[in-house]
């Protein structure tokens, strides 16, 4: 992924894998009655909710997982002609242009998709994908460390490179996990096409630490983390998501009165997720089911606690602790489907060159 839920370390001890527990393709796929998910490691719902989409559609859900949404949209593309699934949950506006340019989905309207903002519609009329939810991709930082040190938390990217955060912030490899690669779009946002590359020269000159994903650089290198604490983990600087600190709350064994982590807000960039009906599924009906249950009230009010991302569904509540420890960001970065289209693989090619090397 994207490992960005805290029940991922939970879910994680169950993975079912592709590899694992896919039937071979081809075979044992033509029961009408199942629908099979492909999503990324984070996908979660409640029982009670899965229970009654399936109890009223008629349909058993299957579930694979696959790791990082990357890994899974590309496994997705190898294996379009003879899919392993009806549904792929979990790509999302980064890697969006290159499930569409290989052909991965068939189109579909969803019922409720007029209940979804026009600003989370990023395939306008074509319908190749269903938005399912958005959330923030931002530094978080150690409360306790700042407060310690009397240092005043860094607010934005540039504030990042600067000397008194040398040697702080730790982030994902922007060509192996999805928040290391929002974080580059994010700075590229923020400095333009060239001026990126400078901002990441200061920032490795400032001790930048580069991990391979979102799990260890927050459960073994963020000391603001209750993980990362046991763990020794030092960098008291992390690219997480704005959703990160409710789940420090919610997930503590002895519930903390306030967050321990806060959101450096100018640091955010914003990522929106999508499902798509697979071309060749072998169970389309199902699929256009369940691409309708993931825009219902119902799911979409589910969603926030279990994968901490936001709805998209207007109308759709958030629980009263999301929204009190974990508030979107008000101005996160953006950046246009096509323009990450257009440059995202030389930048990250040019990141790694600049950064790692």
């Amino acid at each position: 992924m994207h490992k960005k839920t805290f029940v991922a370390a939970a879910v994680g001890l169950g993975l079912v894998t592709l590899s694992a527990c896919g039937s071979p393709q081809g075979q044992g796929r033509a029961d009408t009655k199942t629908v099979t998910l492909v999503s990324h490691d984070s996908w979660a719902v409640s029982k009670s909710v899965l229970a009654d989409f399936e109890k009223r559609s008629g349909y058993k859900v299957r579930v694979l997982k696959d790791g990082d949404a990357g890994q899974a949209v590309n496994k997705a593309i190898l294996t379009k002609d003879d899919p392993q699934g009806d549904v792929l949950f979990g790509v999302d506006n980064t890697l969006l242009s290159r499930a569409l340019d290989n052909g991965l989905f068939q189109p579909y309207t969803a019922k409720g998709l007029d209940k979804v903002g026009a600003p989370y519609r990023l395939d306008g009329a074509k319908h190749r994908v269903t938005p399912v939810d958005y959330g923030d991709i931002c530094v978080n930082y150690d409360k306790a460390y700042f407060a310690e040190h009397h240092l005043t938390p860094p607010q934005s990217y540039a504030d990042l490179a600067k000397p008194e955060y040398r040697n702080l912030l730790v982030t994902e490899n922007a060509a192996t996990a999805s928040p290391g690669l929002g974080f580059l779009l994010g700075s590229a946002a923020q400095f333009g096409d060239k001026g990126w590359q400078d901002y990441w020269k200061k920032l490795k000159a400032n001790g930048v630490k580069v991990v391979d994903g979102w799990e260890q650089a927050y459960y073994q290198e963020f000391s603001g983390s209750s993980e990362g604490k046991k763990a020794g983990g030092d960098r008291p600087l992390v690219v997480s998501y704005a959703s990160s600190p409710p789940a420090e709350v919610i997930y503590a064994k002895k519930r903390p009165a306030t967050a321990p982590t806060g959101v450096a807000t100018g640091t955010c960039f914003r990522q929106i997720e999508f499902a798509g009906l697979l071309s060749n599924a072998k169970n389309p009906e199902g699929a256009k089911a369940f691409l309708d249950f993931l825009v219902s009230k119902e799911f979409q009010e589910d969603m926030p606690l279990n994968m901490f991302v936001y709805p998209v569904v207007a109308g759709a509540k958030v629980p009263a602790d999301f929204t009190k420890y974990g508030p979107a960001a008000q101005h996160p970065e953006v950046m246009a489907p096509e323009k990450i289209a257009a440059n995202r693989d030389q930048w990250v090619r040019s990141w790694t060159s600049l950064v790692l090397k």
